[in-house]
């Protein structure tokens, strides 16, 4: 009969370890790049248009970063004081920025000169964006309370709204309605304004029993629902049926600073002053990941095409996660605009390759070919045993015992042939006749797993083998009694433990029996 390899254990892992695959892909973004800005970092947008730089809005200045580089390509300090918001128009050649003056600044992206200078505002502005469908209208939120729709070509106020009582810190125009605009303000509201009207046209919250600052707004693309943020909790708005909440919850345990939808707006990131950012799913609002920062997270921005996410934080530090996409991704793309560009010429003569393939090589085996008739032997390779199992087969257990008390050799491995050693009766010839060098490690092994309710009944069990072969020698060796003092405390800490877990268990009885008493 052939020698059957030990059989090593698995054991069931934690339920938390394992990853799902949404957090599988986030978990892509990684080999964080932090650049250290002179001030906290308080704005960040990525341009629509490629290659989706970026403008990062810290201190008195707007910089303007190359995504592949994560280097400077722009400085825009043309500003009086400490400067806002600065957002890329989404063709790409204009910046429009405000300031704590009330100054609202648009600067070509290349020449950086200033191209219009709007200054109606008469305290910080905290708000400048383009409309996404009419690039020539920028909206500015400032903490005069009110909110401007602006024309850059002529500088003139197309509308402005009155509405709020408080700051006005957060806005944006729809990008499904150029006329709709939904603001957020420290009066604890939200409101919806229709520029067709010069009207607000809804309010959402300002309950006064719960009257919180709203720090952020998002509209979804298809303009039917927005988000808030007020302290810690995000609120789901739905507009088309007059700004009716959907649900409230919350998932931070600070407030929430920054909002931003992914490429598709399939999925939600939270940025906050807890030093978290958590991505939701928008189908069920559960939070599929999480990551965390160094320090609280002010602002928040995912690229278009989600191979970056840029954070900006209140000690001035700018964190910057890369993803690297797979060749699949932009397989399709790349071979239909192959066709488009005349490049089909190429494949004349001969087949076209699989989209997507590339340069791997295929791996459906080929059928084997041959007579029906045709009798095929088939050769074995002998497998090769582990260093244990040679031990093993040749009744050396001394040795096999040795050679998985090694560093390198997980646990599972070592208790496995343990265990194989006790079904041969053979665990007490393997532990006799050591010295305090060759007892150390097996005394080492029995202290660090102990606790670990995987093998602390195999633990026992050996242990009270080494104590009973070992007791006579005690004393001869300082490094072998100090190993057995260690032991027995922390057989004696996880007996204390194992006693007040007993004591939790029966109040925890007491009271469900009592409320189900009362229940009934």
């Amino acid at each position: 009969m052939d020698y059957q390899p030990v059989v090593v254990q698995k054991h069931a892992r934690p339920a938390t370890a394992k990853h799902s695959p949404e957090s599988r892909y986030w978990r892509q973004f990684k080999h964080p790049v932090f650049i250290k800005e002179y001030a906290p970092v308080t704005s960040i947008q990525f341009s629509p248009s490629k290659p989706h730089r970026y403008a990062v809005t810290a201190a008195t200045r707007v910089q303007i970063y190359a995504p592949r580089t994560q280097k400077v390509t722009k400085t825009i300090s043309r500003f009086k004081d400490v400067a806002r918001s600065g957002n890329i128009r989404p063709d790409g050649k204009l910046v429009v920025a405000g300031d704590d003056t009330g100054l609202v600044q648009v600067f070509d992206i290349n020449s950086r000169a200033i191209l219009r200078t709007l200054d109606s505002h008469k305290q910080p502005v905290h708000v400048t964006k383009f409309s996404a469908l009419a690039p020539t209208q920028v909206l500015s939120c400032s903490d005069d309370t009110t909110v401007k729709l602006w024309d850059v070509p002529s500088q003139a106020e197309v509308v402005t709204f009155h509405a709020h009582t408080d700051y006005v810190r957060s806005g944006e125009v729809s990008i499904s309605n150029p006329h709709l605009i939904v603001t957020g303000s420290y009066d604890a509201t939200m409101r919806l304004f229709d520029t067709r009207t010069s009207q607000c046209e809804m309010i959402m919250g300002g309950d006064s029993s719960n009257a919180v600052p709203v720090e952020q707004v998002k509209m979804f693309p298809s303009g039917t629902m927005a988000l808030s943020a007020a302290g810690p909790i995000l609120r789901l708005w739905d507009l088309v049926a007059g700004g009716r909440c959907l649900r409230a919850f919350s998932n931070h345990q600070k407030t929430i600073t920054s909002l931003a939808f992914d490429g598709s707006a399939g999925r939600l990131l939270t940025g906050s002053l807890d030093h978290m950012v958590k991505v939701y799913d928008v189908s069920s609002y559960k939070v599929v990941h999480t990551m965390r920062y160094p320090a609280p997270v002010l602002c928040l921005a995912i690229s278009p095409d989600e191979t970056h996410i840029a954070a900006g934080m209140s000690d001035g530090t700018l964190s910057v996660r890369r993803r690297q996409p797979k060749a699949s991704e932009g397989a399709d793309q790349s071979f239909a605009g192959a066709l488009k560009s005349g490049a089909f010429e190429t494949f004349l003569g001969g087949t076209l390759p699989a989209i997507g393939q590339g340069r791997t090589k295929s791996k459906i085996k080929p059928k084997p070919t041959g007579d029906v008739d045709e009798l095929r032997i088939e050769s074995r390779r002998a497998r090769r045993l582990k260093e244990y199992d040679r031990l093993l087969k040749g009744f050396k257990y001394s040795a096999a015992l040795d050679s998985v008390l090694r560093k390198n050799v997980p646990p599972t491995t070592a208790f496995s042939l343990i265990q194989e050693l006790i079904h041969r009766d053979g665990l007490r010839s393997a532990l006799a006749g050591r010295d305090d060098v060759l007892l150390e490690p097996v005394l080492r092994l029995l202290v660090k797993h102990v606790t670990d309710p995987r093998f602390g009944e195999m633990v026992c069990d050996v242990s009270s083998l080494v104590i009973e072969m070992y007791t006579p020698v005690l004393g001869q060796s300082p490094l072998i009694d100090s190993l057995f003092m260690r032991l027995r405390k922390k057989v004696l800490a996880e007996i204390r433990f194992q006693k007040e877990l007993v004591k939790t268990k029966g109040a925890l009885e007491m009271i469900f029996a009592s409320a189900t008493l009362t229940a009934a």
